[in-house]
């Protein structure tokens, strides 16, 4: 046998283990299927966490029929929402208002005394743009009765409040057409309000589109 003979023999007989081009290649397919894997189940991985069947509004007591459970990805900011996994404290109430299908963030719920807003209600005859439903936020403005007939010029007592639901007034013929807007407002705003309205003040809210809050 020449060597070019033996050369051919040597391209095609059976591979060591010990051959480096074997042992690379193999390690090569692992990687590659390590990688997919690892992908694979990093899209996977859900969370259940709670969501809020219909519009929450401040205040509200939060139980579980309140709430549906869906599964999604939050990845690094799973801690800034309320899972299943961790469970539903009881007693809880919204500290702030959540939108009907949002998630519930954890720092949306907690004890009555943690309430540091409460809702005032508000009787206009004046129409609110489409636009200011609850979250919207509204300037409130007031305006004193005079020693007459008059009323003394409006000034701004509660800028950027924020809606927290709107009653309409009835459609029935006969029935009030006031409508009622509940604002969420501080404890130490509420003596201002309260008072202008016991004095019997003409209290007007108008839409703030800049949502600039007091």
């Amino acid at each position: 046998m020449g060597p070019s003979a033996t050369l051919a023999a040597a391209r095609i007989s059976k591979p060591s283990w010990k051959d480096p081009r074997l042992l690379i290649g193999i390690l090569l397919v692992f990687l590659s299927t390590a990688g997919v894997v690892a992908l694979v189940g990093s899209a996977d991985k859900t969370t259940q966490v709670y969501a809020a069947r219909e519009e929450i509004a401040v205040g509200q007591l939060v139980t579980a029929d309140d709430l549906s459970i869906v599964k999604v990805r939050l990845d690094e900011v799973e801690a800034g929402y309320i899972t299943v996994e961790n469970g539903l404290a009881a007693g809880q109430v919204a500290l702030q208002r959540v939108a009907r299908n949002q998630l519930l963030p954890r720092e949306s719920l907690g004890t009555v005394d943690a309430l540091n807003r409460k809702p005032v209600a508000i009787s206009m005859d004046e129409e609110l743009p489409a636009q200011a439903g609850p979250g919207a936020r509204v300037d409130v403005w007031v305006a004193m009765p005079g020693s007459s007939a008059a009323y003394a010029d409006p000034q701004l007592l509660l800028p950027g409040a924020e809606i927290t639901q709107i009653i309409p007034g009835s459609a029935t013929l006969g029935a009030s057409k006031t409508t009622t807007v509940l604002v969420l407002v501080t404890d130490e705003q509420m003596p201002k309000l309260l008072g202008a309205q016991a004095n019997k003040a003409k209290v007007s809210v108008v839409w703030n589109p800049a949502g600039l809050a007091s």
